[in-house]
């Protein structure tokens, strides 16, 4: 069974694009197998690559009561196989396919009063570090377990108690001072008006979002940190969720890993690049972006340098902080 027989046998009720439009990719992807399954070389075992399925993370119909628990563990035959990198043009046919599905999903955006949740691990030392965050969908409100100490005497605090903040909606200042920061509902919305091609998409995303370029960076050094910082938005547009994945395809040393795990043991696909050498803004080694091989959710990300291991445990949308979907 080749590559492309592998990414026909996901589950059955998972929505295809159209034939034609994938027609090219198939076909190169079908012919970088045969050309790396020549009978010189090492042929690789078998393996099931997964790239589409239900809602993404950056698609969900966001609802009261939506959420997407992945489990701890998983025995998905992906995993068993071992991991298997992909070509360079395996690699970005892969890609190609994951964007032509996920940009077909649906996503609604959430009401004004409802809330996004977020259970995330961060590794400090090695350590796991776990808390839940609810964020108002105008920007009103926040909570978050752990709670934060206050200043001062702290002899009455209980950091497993929900602490819960609001205040003014602060978009219209926000936006007419020009400041950097912004509403779930204001990112979620100027995400949404991004054009469609990979290259104007990264274009305007350069000139709008706020990372910020570093002096000497290369061009696909900006995007990757960029596309990166993206994926941690619980919510994004299924257009601009299939313009990263196509984004990513033009990086160069972009490749998929199928048949690896997360930093919380799930299984998952990888996505990475390597820098040999420190990159302009102090990373390098290999740095890799984690999917569900089924839903292809982000579940996190980790970075050889050590500086970042983390991992988006459940997601959703709920009607109050501190509701769990």
């Amino acid at each position: 069974m080749n590559e492309l027989s592998e990414l026909r046998g996901l589950r059955a009720d998972a929505p295809l694009p159209d034939t034609d439009r994938l027609a090219a990719p198939r076909a190169r992807l079908t012919a970088a197998f045969r050309q790396e399954t020549r009978p010189e070389r090492a042929v690789l075992p078998r393996r099931r690559m997964i790239l589409v399925g239900a809602a993404t993370a950056g698609a969900l119909a966001v609802t009261a009561g939506i959420v997407a628990t992945l489990p701890e563990d998983s025995t998905r035959a992906s995993t068993r196989k071992g991991p298997q990198v992909l070509s360079a043009g395996a690699s970005a046919d892969a890609l190609e396919l994951a964007a032509a599905t996920v940009e077909k999903h649906d996503g609604t955006e959430p009401g004004p009063k409802q809330w996004v949740y977020e259970k995330s691990t961060v590794f400090v030392q090695g350590k796991p570090q776990s808390s839940e965050e609810w964020t108002r969908w105008d920007g009103t409100g926040h909570a978050n377990l752990p709670g934060v100490p206050p200043a001062g005497d702290i002899s009455d605090f209980d950091p497993d108690e929900l602490q819960v903040w609001y205040g003014p909606n602060q978009e219209e200042k926000w936006e007419k001072e020009g400041y950097d920061d912004r509403s779930q509902r204001q990112f979620y919305r100027f995400l949404a008006t991004l054009p469609s091609g990979s290259d104007r998409m990264m274009k305007r995303i350069r000139e709008k979002h706020a990372i910020g370029s570093v002096k000497g960076e290369t061009r696909a050094q900006r995007d990757w940190r960029e596309i990166d910082v993206l994926y941690r938005s619980v919510l994004i547009p299924p257009n601009v969720q299939a313009g990263l994945f196509r984004a990513l395809a033009k990086i160069p040393g972009t490749r998929v890993t199928t048949g690896v795990r997360d930093p919380l043991g799930r299984a998952a696909i990888g996505v990475s690049v390597t820098y040999a050498e420190r990159t302009p803004s102090g990373w390098q080694g290999k740095q890799e972006i984690f999917f569900d091989p089924e839903s292809y959710a982000y579940l996190g990300e980790t970075r050889d340098d050590g500086e970042m291991v983390s991992a988006r445990a459940a997601w959703g949308v709920v009607n109050k902080p501190g509701a769990r979907p």
